[in-house]
Formats: structure tokens, C-alpha cells, sequence
């Protein structure tokens, strides 16, 4: 299911029944399309998230954790000029479309109580969050600005009066009366997937598994009215869940309905299923936003490497000819006799070979005998360049895997990761640091973020670095030497440690599984990963962060699940 009309009504009325009354205490805006407001209600504060993300787009309570920027947006400056403190009144939808309400009353500089409206528009690409004077619609501000060269029909900038979406000619399925066409609809379409496409031409807000559910009901004992009547009025009291298909498409509804699925997982709320259901996904959307300079370099680095490892593995190539040209050499100078200025070749019996005639190209500028010393300097180069050759491909073939470790140490990153990373490239001097004291030249210490905390079945501590600083202060600074250490075997992986000597076999294939999920073999089954005591690690001397060599390890074959992962958490 989509976030269409109906599950909207659902979601508002989730939302009504949980934070109607209270009031607004924090306001952030920790991505460019998502706004955070912590409404304290019924003596508990939820973060409510309103996201204008073009392929997330949403409102929920959520409970994932993120990263403010050090710096207030402007959106976030003007929502908390006019919202902070602010009472909500009530949450509403515009006739089962994707547009919720949000009304605040606050006070302004006078102290004069004022009302305000807190407008979300799920629509795709054309998402928005819009703050508006509720009494004159005029618009405070918005998370995307709309201007005139944009949309003719609908500009949405600061001191513009604010404009309804375009209405269109349906019918809200919730209001009273909706049921009457249902009958007709039924007799004229015997089809299911025929009916749904109706349904979606009829009613307002109904997405394609909405519909094709509502068709299912539609045709089922009993009268097409009550049954329609019926299937809406679940949407006032959902049972989340998350379906899964034979084809391994996973989707959220409201609630169970007429969809074929293979596997099924129930949530108590809409929001949580909604947290599941995005966590991975809007966690990525954020990276790539948030890490694009990171992925950017990083991929430039790979290429470069990539492509002065080819020219290295050419250059080495080529120096297999050494040898001929050492032949040639020899060969010029045995028959040197024979060989006159102004040849261009000549064919010479090759007595490393029984004899067999070898052409040999010469140089008509140059005599004989210089022609046989330059093919010993070309012999003399070549097996001169292959150590070193040797020794830039060893240096190339170190920097591509530490480069490809920091990449996929980005793709398993949560948003909040990215600072560590983006403090270890500078470090490298991939990239420029510009946070630096002007006056002294000197770089700022940084501290490096707290690694993840998991808790075993029987409650050891166990530890988990994102990024290599954080792994290379775990393993070498803040680990016990009788500490047990996990790495995924061969493999982009997270250090992963747990805090005890001894621990249990359960333990083992706990801290083994989670290694294995923070790892580049995440998707994976049977996933090899090594454990041994942290006293059995070193580094090399002048090895890249967080690149370690061990000996006399274990293996374990694990199958990384979110699921099991998720369980094991802290927060």
C-alpha cells in the first residue's frame, strides 16, 4: 500500500488520538525535506516528522534517532519563531487527499493569541510543508519555495496567500452518502481489476492496493453497501501491518485486506510499522543527501586507483619482454659484422632457439653497435621498473580496499556516521578541512562518536563501530585485551566486541550475527565471520584507520536478519 487518501485518514486519526492538546517543545530540522516538532502530550514527548521527501514522503511519529545540523535552517529559525510553545488544536485531511492540517494556536510579540496552520502535502516530487496565518492564509514559509517559473497555477513563497491543491471531481469515501454508487459499480464491473480502476475514478484517495482491496471486499456475501461501509470504517481502527508477496515486495497497510502475501508482520501502531518499514530505506535517501561530497570523492579516488592499477599491470606486462629484448641485444652484437648503417631490420640466427631465424627492427639513424646498446638499456629499464612496479601495485591494491571499505562502510551508514567518516577523509587528506582555528592554522581535536551498544541474551555488553575511527578506538583503546573480537572474514565489516572473556556459545553467534549485518554481507546466508581475543589484534605501522591483522581466530557461519539485530539493541 502507498500512502494514499485512506491510510492518511488512518494516520490522522492515530495522530489526533495521541497528540491533540499538546504542546510544542522542540523544533528540527535534521534533513533538507523533513521537519521534527516534539509535541509533549499526555505527559510524554513524541517526535512528530513531517517529510517533503520526494520518494519518503510522510507524516509519522517516529522514534529513529537523528543528527541536528550545527547550524539552524532557515525554515527551522521561522517554525520556531511562530510555533515554539504552540498549542495543537486539531489534526485534520482535506477530504480523504493527501494533505493534512495541522492547527496551532500560539502567541505573537504582542502576546495576542493568534492561529496558526501547519500544512503537509504528500505528493511525490510536489511534497511540501507549508506554514501559514490561519485567519488571512498567508504563508509564513515553506520547506520548498515555489515559484511562478515552477508553477503557474501555484506559487508557494513567504507572503504569498496560500492556495489549495487542485480539487478533483471525486467523491470522499468517508463522508455520508459515499456508499451509493457502490451497488451500480458492482453490477456494471463482475472484474476485480476492473472494479478497482473504477473505484480509483469514483472515490478520492484510493491507491492501487486500496482499491484492488476494496474490490475484494465489494464482492464478497452480503450487500456491496455494507460492505463498503465496513471496509472504511477499518481505517478508523487499523491493525498495522507489513505484507510480503511471493516476489519478495514488501508493503505496509492499515490493515490486512484481500492482498495475497507470503509472510506478514503486525505492528501496535501505524507509526512504528512505518519506522520499520522506512528505517532502511529513508536512512539511504539521507546518506546519499547528507554523504554525497564523501561519495563523490570516494568514487573519484576508486577510479584514479582503478585506472593507475591497469597502466601499473600494462607497465608490468610489457617488462615480460625483457628478455627478448636482451636476445636482441646479444644477438646484435655476435653479429655485429653482418649489421651495416641504414638497416631498418635484420634477420639473424637465434641461438637460444635452435637457430631460428629473429627479425631484429634497428634504427637507421643510429650504428650497429649502438642499436645493440639500446636494446640493452630498453632490457636494463624494464627489469629495473619491475620492483618498483611490484611495489606501486601493492600500494594501489591497499588503497583500493581501503577505499572500498570506506564505501561500503557509507552504504551501511546511518546519517549520524557520516561525521566520522567525512573527519577520517580529511585526516587521510581526501578531502579539505575547513574547520580549522583562522588565527593559530590549528585543526580542531574532534572526538569521535560512541560506537552501538547491543546487549547479548544474557546481557553482555557487546560493541559495534560504525566507521574505522570508531572501530579503531574500540578494538585498540577502549577494548580489554580479554575481550573477544569479530570481524566478518575477508570482508567490509564493522569491529565488533564483546566485553567478556568467556563468553557463552549464544553469545558468540549473537555478536557473529551482528557483525555479519554491519558488514558489505548484510543480504547474505552463511555469512563466515572470525572471532578472537583482542589481545591476538595488532596494527601495522603506518596502516590506513581501523586496518588490523590477527592470528589464530575462529570462524562461525551466521545468517544476518534485521529482525534478530534489531532485538539485541540498546536504544
Amino acid at each position: 500500500m502507498s500512502f494514499d487518501g485512506a491510510f492518511t485518514h488512518a494516520m490522522v486519526g492515530e495522530l489526533s488520538r495521541q497528540l491533540v492538546g499538546g504542546r510544542v517543545s522542540k523544533i528540527n530540522q535534521p534533513y533538507n525535506n523533513e521537519v521534527i516538532l516534539t509535541i509533549r502530550a499526555n505527559r510524554k514527548s513524541r517526535p512528530l516528522l513531517l517529510s517533503a521527501n520526494p520518494t519518503f514522503a510522510r507524516i509519522q511519529i517516529t522514534d529513529i534517532p537523528y543528527v541536528n545540523p550545527a547550524t539552524p535552517t532557515n525554515f527551522t529559525m521561522m517554525m520556531r519563531k511562530y510555533l515554539s510553545g504552540a498549542i495543537l488544536t486539531g489534526i485534520s485531511q482535506a477530504a480523504n487527499d493527501r494533505v493534512v492540517y495541522l492547527d496551532f494556536t500560539s502567541r505573537n510579540e504582542l502576546g495576542d493569541q493568534v492561529a496558526l496552520r501547519l500544512i503537509i502535502e504528500i505528493m511525490a516530487r510536489h511534497s511540501n510543508v507549508i506554514l501559514i496565518d490561519f485567519a488571512s492564509s498567508t504563508i509564513l514559509d515553506t520547506i520548498k519555495h515555489v515559484g511562478s517559473d515552477q508553477n503557474r497555477y501555484r506559487t508557494l513563497l513567504p507572503g504569498g496567500h496560500y492556495i489549495n491543491p487542485p480539487a478533483q471531481d471525486l467523491t470522499d469515501p468517508f463522508a455520508a452518502g459515499a456508499s451509493d454508487a457502490v451497488k451500480a459499480l458492482v453490477r456494471d464491473y463482475p472484474n476485480e481489476d476492473v472494479l478497482a480502476q473504477q473505484l480509483r475514478h469514483t472515490y478520492q484517495g484510493l491507491g492501487q492496493d486500496t482499491a484492488l482491496g476494496l474490490a475484494k471486499a465489494l464482492h464478497q456475501a452480503g450487500e456491496p453497501i455494507d460492505n463498503f461501509t465496513a471496509f472504511f470504517k477499518r481505517f478508523d481502527q487499523p491493525a498495522p501491518v507489513l505484507v510480503t508477496n511471493d516476489k519478495g515486495k514488501t508493503g505496509f497497510n492499515a490493515f490486512p485486506y484481500g492482498q495475497e502475501h507470503v509472510t506478514s508482520k503486525s505492528f501496535d501502531s501505524l507509526s512504528a510499522m512505518l519506522d520499520f518499514y522506512y528505517q532502511d530505506r529513508a536512512e539511504r535517501d539521507r546518506v546519499q543527501q547528507q554523504g554525497s561530497t564523501l561519495i563523490h570523492v570516494v568514487r573519484n579516488e576508486l577510479k584514479k586507483n582503478r585506472t593507475k592499477l591497469k597502466k601499473l599491470q600494462a607497465t608490468l606486462k610489457s617488462a615480460d619482454d625483457a628478455d627478448e629484448y636482451r636476445v636482441k641485444g646479444e644477438l646484435l652484437t655476435t653479429y655485429l659484422t653482418k649489421v651495416t648503417r641504414g638497416m631498418t631490420s635484420i634477420t639473424l640466427p637465434n641461438f637460444y632457439n635452435d637457430e631460428k631465424p629473429l627479425k631484429v627492427t634497428l634504427s637507421n639513424q643510429i650504428s650497429p653497435s649502438q642499436n645493440a646498446q639500446k636494446y640493452f638499456k630498453k632490457y636494463n629499464k624494464l627489469k629495473a621498473s619491475v620492483r618498483y612496479v611490484n611495489e606501486q601495485m601493492a600500494k594501489t591494491d591497499a588503497e583500493i580496499d581501503y577505499l572500498e571499505n570506506i564505501s561500503s562502510q557509507i552504504e551501511l551508514a546511518a546519517p549520524k556516521d557520516l561525521a566520522d567518516i567525512k573527519a577520517e577523509l580529511q585526516q587521510g587528506g581526501y578531502l579539505r578541512d575547513h574547520e580549522h582555528n583562522q588565527r593559530s592554522g590549528k585543526k580542531k581535536r574532534r572526538q569521535v562518536s560512541k560506537p552501538e551498544v547491543f546487549a547479548a541474551s544474557d546481557g553482555t555488553k557487546i560493541e559495534v563501530g560504525k566507521n574505522n575511527l570508531q572501530n579503531e578506538k574500540l578494538t585498540l583503546h577502549s577494548a580489554a585485551k580479554t575481550d573477544i573480537w569479530l570481524h566478518v572474514k575477508n570482508m567490509p565489516g564493522s569491529h565488533v566486541i564483546i566485553h567478556d572473556a568467556d563468553p557463552s556459545d549464544q553469545t558468540l553467534v549473537e555478536a557473529a550475527t551482528i557483525a555479519a549485518y554491519y558488514s558489505k554481507a548484510r543480504q547474505s546466508s552463511s555469512v563466515p565471520v572470525d572471532y578472537v581475543q583482542v589481545k591476538k589484534i595488532r596494527k601495522p605501522n603506518g596502516a590506513k584507520p581501523g586496518y588490523v591483522i590477527y592470528e589464530g581466530q575462529k570462524t562461525l557461519f551466521v545468517t544476518p536478519t534485521r529482525e534478530f539485530v534489531d532485538k539485541l539493541s540498546t536504544k
